[in-house]
């Protein structure tokens, strides 16, 4: 068999990227023999119908995708995110090898090329594997279709009962520079922490007229140590805010009316935008993680819709 390179394979038929993502995959198998990922990428399931063809410009995504939540995961991660193919996904949870793997079934199976930035917090055996004096990385992850400039990673001073912390990058999104944040905060029972977090955060934020932050807040909405980030930046759903005037509720724009995020019903992951109008948004679950997907599709439209 004849091992052909993606950029060969690919075309624009979706029928044919089928066939080009599964005979990628075998020889993904027969070359990588021990090193492939269990669960055996010959087994990987096609696009759903309505998938992307290509990078969807102005299309931004936030994702947890959870560690640990079983090994041999990252290409269905990786086909979760070619499916929606967003402009840039950040991701939370995540472990730099893991990361570099899904970045390599994106180019190869599927034909997207994404950059990365990371974000470490842990260098840890437990959670991301290596040698255990060189554990791999754990943290924060951004890929871009784009160029990133002026990376900043930092830690939280607190970190709570693990170390968080958040990236943020400079890049072109649709077109515009924007700078964006990428943020894990403290656990959820845990919230006099994650207000110190929120602050850290947010003094960053507002040095910006034009910013997206995207993450995984461990925090409902109206939880009260997002207050300060219900200041700088709305979410994109128009009905997710708390409720704090007769306007608000009149208006429909309750907690309630949040689409959950997590596979427990809480709505915990977030696209603020600070400075910047956005088009619809979704949330989709997803097999491989205990958080659902969430993508915003930005400057698309004059109107603003809820989740779907």
């Amino acid at each position: 068999m004849r091992c052909v390179h993606s950029r060969e394979a690919i075309v624009l038929s979706r029928g044919a990227r089928w066939v080009a993502a599964a005979m990628t995959a075998v020889c993904l198998v027969l070359l990588q023999g021990a090193g492939a990922p269990n669960g055996g990428l010959l087994f990987a399931r096609p696009l759903q119908p309505d998938a992307a063809e290509a990078v969807v410009p102005g299309r931004v995504g936030t994702w947890n995708i959870c560690n640990p939540c079983g090994s041999g995961n990252d290409f269905g991660r990786a086909t979760e995110i070619a499916t929606y193919a967003p402009q840039l996904i950040a991701l939370q949870e995540a472990c730099v090898r893991d990361v570099e793997r899904i970045r390599r079934y994106l180019e190869e199976v599927y034909g997207l090329t994404y950059r990365v930035e990371y974000g470490t917090v842990l260098r840890n055996w437990n959670r991301c594997g290596g040698l255990p004096w060189r554990p791999g990385g754990y943290g924060q992850a951004i890929l871009s279709a784009a160029p990133m400039t002026d990376r900043v990673s930092v830690e939280y001073p607190v970190g709570g009962s693990e170390d968080r912390g958040f990236l943020a990058v400079t890049t072109l999104v649709d077109g515009r520079p924007v700078r964006v944040f990428n943020t894990h905060l403290a656990e959820r029972r845990q919230g006099e922490v994650r207000a110190g977090q929120i602050e850290v955060l947010a003094a960053e934020v507002a040095r910006h007229d034009r910013a997206i932050v995207l993450g995984d807040f461990n925090a409902v909405p109206h939880a009260p140590e997002l207050a300060t980030m219900w200041a700088l930046a709305p979410d994109t759903d128009p009905g997710c805010r708390p409720s704090t005037t007769d306007a608000d509720a009149d208006a429909g724009a309750d907690a309630d009316a949040c689409t959950t995020t997590t596979d427990w019903d809480s709505t915990f992951d977030y696209v603020f935008l600070r400075g910047i109008t956005s088009g619809t948004d979704h949330v989709r679950p997803s097999p491989y993680s205990d958080h659902h997907l969430l993508y915003t599709d930005l400057n698309r439209g004059r109107g603003v819709s809820g989740r779907r």
